[in-house]
C-alpha cells in the first residue's frame, strides 16, 4: 500500500503498527467486491478524477469493506476524512492502514462516548462537500454543534433504516440544512444488505461468540422489517423454531403466513432461548419481560444503538455481573437466574462478528459511492430527505448481475408495444 505521508495530528488510531494487518484484511474484501471496482474503474476511464477537490466526510462501521470504499474515494480524487459509527465496530488494524493510506481517520476500538463524539468532531474538521453516514451522527453533531459547516455541504447520504428515521423526523421539523439521500430506502440496499446482511452475520456473530448450537432453540426474533426478515429465515434455517414479536398488523401476519408463531413480548419472555431485537426504537425488552425469562437466555441486539435491550433494567434486576466469557455480560438475578447479553448490547453484527458479507456490502457501499459522486458532480438537489434517484440503484443492480454473469430477458418489440398499449 502507498505511503501517504499524513502528519500525526491528521490522524488517531490506536497504533499505526498495526497497518500490515489491516491491509491484509482489505485486500482480502476487495477480491470480493466488483461492482466498486467496476464504478472505479469507469469514473477513472477518462483520465480525470472526478472528485479532485471535494472533501468527504464518511461515519461508518471502520472494518474491512469500508476501507475499501474509503479508499475508492480517495483514488476518486477526495481528500477522505473518517470516523468510527460505533466503538466495538472499529478495528484497530483497519484504522491503521486507512491512515497510512492517507485517509483522516479518528477511531479507536472501544473508545468512550466522550471519544467518540470528540473523534466525529476531528472528522467535520476537514469542513465536507459530502457526508457518508451510518445512523445520522455525524448530520446531528453538525446541526447541533457544529451548524457554521451546513452552508458549505452539498448533500450526504445515510444507509440505515435508523439513521433515515431520525433524519425524516428533522426534515419533518423543517431541520435538515442540506440535502440527504435515502440510501437505505434503495432496493439494492434493503433488499439484499438488511435481509441477506443482517440475516446471516447476526447469527454468525451469535454462535461464534456463545459457541452454542441455534437448532432446537427457541429464537426470538423482535420486529420484522427487512432486517428482521432476513434474521428469522435465517434461524429458520438453522432449525431453531421461531418466534415473532411485532406492533404492525400487516408485517405480523406476514410473519404467520411464513410459518413462524406470533407473540408479543411478554408472551415470548418465557419461551424464548435467544432474543434478537431489529426495531431501531428504544426499550424494546424491558425489566417486566426479563423477570419473566428462563434461566441461561441470550440477549443480542441487531439495531443501530445499544437502546434496544435495556441495560439500565438489567442492571437493576441483577445481584451479580460479570464477563462470563469474551463479548458475554451476564447479568445474575437474585434468584440465580442468568441473562447474557451480547457485545455490550451493541450492533451484534459488527460488535461480536465481522458485519455484513462481503458480497452484500459491495452493492451497499456501491449505493453509497454513487449517490457521493451524484452530489459532488453538481446534482441540483433541494434541502431535505430525498430517495436515491432510480437510475443509480438500476446502475448498481446492473453492475451486480454483470458481475455474477447473469442474463437477463429482452422484451421484445411487440411486448413492448403490449405493455404500453391500453387498448391491447
Amino acid at each position: 500500500m502507498e505511503q501517504k505521508g499524513l502528519k500525526r495530528e491528521e490522524y488517531g488510531v490506536a497504533d499505526i503498527r498495526l497497518a500490515p494487518a489491516g491491509r491484509a484484511r482489505i485486500d482480502w474484501a476487495w477480491q470480493y467486491m466488483p461492482v466498486i471496482r467496476l464504478i472505479k474503474e469507469k469514473e477513472l476511464a477518462g483520465g480525470k478524477k472526478p472528485l479532485e477537490g471535494r472533501t468527504v466526510a464518511a461515519c461508518l462501521h471502520l472494518e474491512a469493506k469500508t476501507a475499501c470504499l474509503l479508499k475508492v474515494l480517495k483514488d476518486l480524487g477526495a481528500t477522505v476524512s473518517a470516523a468510527g459509527s460505533n466503538p466495538l465496530s472499529t478495528q484497530d488494524p483497519i484504522c491503521a492502514a486507512l491512515a497510512e493510506y492517507g485517509v483522516h481517520v479518528f477511531s479507536r476500538h472501544g473508545m468512550s462516548a466522550e471519544e467518540y463524539e470528540e473523534n466525529l468532531a476531528k472528522m467535520l474538521a476537514w469542513e465536507p462537500d459530502v457526508l457518508i453516514d451510518d445512523g445520522a451522527d455525524a448530520v446531528a453533531l453538525i446541526h447541533n454543534k457544529h451548524r457554521g459547516l451546513a452552508p458549505k455541504i452539498l448533500g450526504g447520504c445515510e444507509e440505515t433504516t435508523t439513521g433515515i428515521k431520525r433524519l425524516r423526523a428533522m426534515d419533518a421539523e423543517g431541520l435538515l440544512e442540506f440535502p440527504m439521500l435515502a440510501v437505505n430506502d434503495a432496493l439494492s440496499k434493503y433488499l439484499f444488505d438488511n435481509r441477506y446482511g443482517t440475516g446471516q452475520s447476526v447469527w454468525e456473530a451469535i454462535m461464534n461468540t456463545t459457541n452454542c448450537v441455534i437448532a432446537g432453540r427457541t429464537s426470538v426474533v423482535i420486529g420484522y422489517g427487512w432486517c428482521g426478515k432476513g434474521v428469522a429465515k435465517r434461524a429458520d434455517g438453522l432449525g431453531a423454531s421461531v418466534v415473532v414479536a411485532e406492533i404492525n398488523a400487516h408485517r405480523a401476519l406476514e410473519a404467520h403466513m411464513d410459518g413462524f408463531r406470533v407473540m408479543d413480548i411478554a408472551q415470548a419472555s418465557e419461551v424464548g432461548d435467544v432474543f434478537v431485537t431489529v426495531t431501531g426504537n428504544s426499550r424494546v425488552i424491558r425489566g417486566e419481560h426479563f423477570a419473566r425469562m428462563k434461566d441461561g437466555v441470550f440477549l443480542a441486539n441487531a439495531g443501530h444503538f445499544d437502546v434496544e435491550v435495556s441495560i439500565p433494567d438489567l442492571e437493576t434486576m441483577a445481584a451479580k455481573v460479570y464477563e462470563s466469557r469474551e463479548g458475554i455480560r451476564t447479568y445474575e438475578a437474585r434468584d440465580g437466574r442468568r441473562l447474557h447479553l451480547l457485545g455490550e448490547g451493541r450492533l451484534v453484527n459488527l460488535a461480536s462478528g465481522d458485519g455484513h458479507p462481503v458480497e452484500i456490502m459491495d452493492t451497499s457501499f456501491a449505493t453509497q459511492l454513487l449517490s457521493a459522486l451524484y452530489i459532488a458532480k453538481g446534482a441540483d438537489l433541494k434541502k431535505g430527505l430525498q430517495p436515491v434517484p432510480a437510475f443509480l440503484d438500476e446502475i448498481v443492480a446492473n453492475y451486480k448481475v454483470e458481475s455474477l454473469g447473469l442474463k437477463l430477458e429482452k422484451l421484445t418489440a411487440e411486448q413492448e408495444k403490449y405493455l404500453n398499449d391500453w387498448r391491447a
